[in-house]
C-alpha cells in the first residue's frame, strides 16, 4: 500500500517531463521557422538593395545606398530584421535543445528507476 503514492507521483512526473520535452520541441520548432523567416526577410532586403542601383557601398556583405531612396531604406530594414530573426532564432533553438536535453535525461533516470522497481516486484511475485 505504502508503493502506490510513489508509484502515482513518478507516473505524473513522467507526464510531466514528456509534456515539457514536447513542448520544447514545439519551441525548437519555433525558433528554426523564425531563423528561416529571417533568412527570407536578409535574402529580400539584400535583393531590394542590389536592384536599386548597379554599384552599391558594401559594409562587409551587406549592400547600402548613402542616397534617399525609399527602397534603401526598405532594404535596409528587411537586412536588420533579417539578421536579428537568424539570431534569435539559432539562439533560441540552442536554449530549446539543452532545455529538452535535461528533460530527457531526468526521463531517462526516472524509467530506468520505474523499471528497477518493476524487476524487483516481478521477482518477489516470482518467489
Amino acid at each position: 500500500m505504502r508503493e502506490m503514492p510513489n508509484i502515482r507521483y513518478e507516473i505524473k512526473f513522467i507526464d510531466y517531463l514528456h509534456e515539457k520535452a514536447q513542448e520544447s520541441r514545439h519551441e525548437e520548432i519555433q525558433a528554426c521557422l523564425a531563423f528561416l523567416s529571417g533568412a527570407i526577410f536578409f535574402v529580400g532586403g539584400i535583393l531590394e538593395n542590389l536592384s536599386l542601383t548597379e554599384n552599391p557601398d558594401w559594409f562587409v556583405f551587406i549592400p547600402y545606398h548613402t542616397e534617399p531612396l525609399r527602397g534603401a531604406v526598405l532594404g535596409l530594414s528587411l537586412i536588420m530584421s533579417g539578421l536579428c530573426l537568424m539570431v534569435f532564432g539559432i539562439v533560441a533553438g540552442l536554449v530549446c535543445r539543452l532545455h529538452r536535453r535535461q528533460y530527457m535525461e531526468e526521463l531517462r533516470k526516472v524509467t530506468s528507476k520505474e523499471g528497477l522497481e518493476l524487476m524487483q516486484r516481478k521477482r518477489r511475485i516470482k518467489k
